[in-house]
């Protein structure tokens, strides 16, 4: 038994391992694996706390976001839509979820935009350009992307996905409608088995809206070049989480006339707000799991943030400057992050910090349109020593000057001792070259 945990561990952990195992364990071990990240990031915290952020926000900004939304959707002619689709994702609240519906849309339809002075319309689109921010900011968490849109990009991006979302959506569902009530269609839905697979079809209408609603979100909102089918993966994971989750929630929902016995009122608001806590939870989970499958490799590490020493960051950002410039010096285009992350099997944050520090030492540069690396300049003429200079002094801030630190004489001899070691034993050896000079003669 110890023998076959053991072997079960090294295959977990080991991606080179599941190469030669059967099928079985190459299609269930990445399960594994997810459902493994996946419990790690909900035991941290940290996708609860964002989850509970977004409750906060939702609540200030719900409003604001509908009467935009309902406004473009009034242009269009669907605006009818948005009591059904509001009714339908808080289903699980049962009988609440009509008068929830009701007094959301009355305090939409009693906000019109067109009536509101110009300082109530700047707070307006301030809330729903904050709840967005919000939202960007817990998917760019789950993706491992640090940093976010500029202002001004954040403000189009938001706005064109607030103003075209919901059309998508509305069309989508219109669309659908027309085709079923079309006479070819009827004629074939009048042939069987055409007409029972329509039929159940039309059950997994609501299921398949929710799981096309999650992918147009984990697509466009994280600042991250996110692919359909990862997309698609997390939205569907996501998707029966919901229905599941909301299941089991409408049966508490049943149970709990207690509630409304202890918190009379307050019960509707409160079981309201514990809905929308669960579903951010599972829209962020949903988010996780596509990023998991679009980036394995963030699966190979028992943490989620792995930390690598200052032997291993220098390491890493000498073999990051050896690859750019073997390709650069051989004509070939640069390596992209993932190519590096995947021959190393880290995880792209470990890297992008590493490339981020090369790039502030303007020793690699970025080809944004091809997101391909290159050398900022030729590292065969830079001494190895200054190389190192540089990568050690990574991260020091101009105000903080150790210089008036009260360090001891015997602390301050030690390290010009070091630095004196360093001198000697790099010289002025020019390392790229040497390395360069190596792989002519290898080849």
């Amino acid at each position: 038994m110890k023998d076959w945990l053991a072997q079960f561990k090294d295959i977990f952990w080991n991606s080179n391992q599941l190469k030669d195992k059967a099928l079985i364990w190459r299609m269930s071990i990445p399960c594994f694996r997810t459902l493994y990240a996946i419990l790690r990031d909900l035991v941290t915290g940290e996708l609860s706390l964002r989850a509970m952020s977004l409750v906060y926000t939702t609540l200030l900004s719900l409003i604001p976001l509908l009467a935009v939304s309902f406004a473009v959707l009034k242009a269009f002619g669907v605006h009818n839509q948005v009591a059904p689709m509001l009714q339908g994702a808080l289903a699980p609240l049962g009988e609440k979820s009509v008068e929830i519906t009701s007094t959301i849309l009355g305090f939409v339809e009693n906000m019109k935009v067109g009536l509101l002075g110009s300082i109530s319309l700047i707070f307006l689109f301030y809330n729903v350009i904050s709840l967005m921010q919000k939202i960007e900011s817990a998917f760019n968490y789950t993706w491992h992307v640090s940093q976010s849109r500029g202002i001004g990009q954040r403000i189009s991006h938001y706005m064109s996905t607030i103003m075209i979302g919901p059309i998508l959506v509305f069309s989508a569902i219109g669309l659908s409608a027309t085709l079923l009530n079309s006479d070819l269609m009827q004629t074939i839905l009048a042939i069987e088995p055409f007409g029972t697979l329509a039929a159940l079809l039309t059950k997994l209408v609501p299921s398949l809206m929710i799981i096309f609603a999650f992918t147009f979100l984990y697509t466009v909102i994280p600042n991250a070049d996110v692919r359909f089918g990862s997309a698609l993966v997390g939205a569907t994971s996501a998707g029966i989480l919901w229905q599941l989750v909301g299941y089991f929630f409408a049966s508490m929902v049943v149970a709990s006339t207690k509630y409304v016995t202890v918190y009379s009122a307050l019960a509707t608001p409160i079981l309201f707000m514990i809905w929308l806590y669960v579903g951010w939870l599972i829209l962020l989970i949903g988010a996780s799991i596509a990023n998991y499958h679009q980036y394995p490799e963030h699966l190979m590490s028992k943490n989620r943030l792995l930390q690598l020493s200052p032997r291993q960051q220098r390491l890493l950002a000498f073999y990051i400057l050896d690859e750019v410039q073997n390709c650069f010096v051989q004509g070939k285009e640069g390596p992209s992050t993932l190519q590096m992350a995947r021959r190393l099997s880290l995880p792209i944050s470990n890297l992008q910090v590493v490339l981020d520090m090369l790039v502030s030492k303007n020793l690699v540069v970025l080809l944004v349109e091809k997101n391909l690396w290159i050398p900022a300049r030729d590292l065969q003429t830079i001494p190895t020593l200054q190389i190192v200079k540089l990568i050690d002094q990574w991260g020091e801030k101009d105000g903080i000057k150790d210089s008036n630190w009260p360090l001891s004489s015997q602390i301050l001899e030690w390290e010009k001792l070091r630095q004196s070691c360093e001198e000697d034993a790099f010289k002025t050896e020019q390392l790229f070259a040497l390395s360069h000079q190596h792989t002519q003669t290898s080849q």
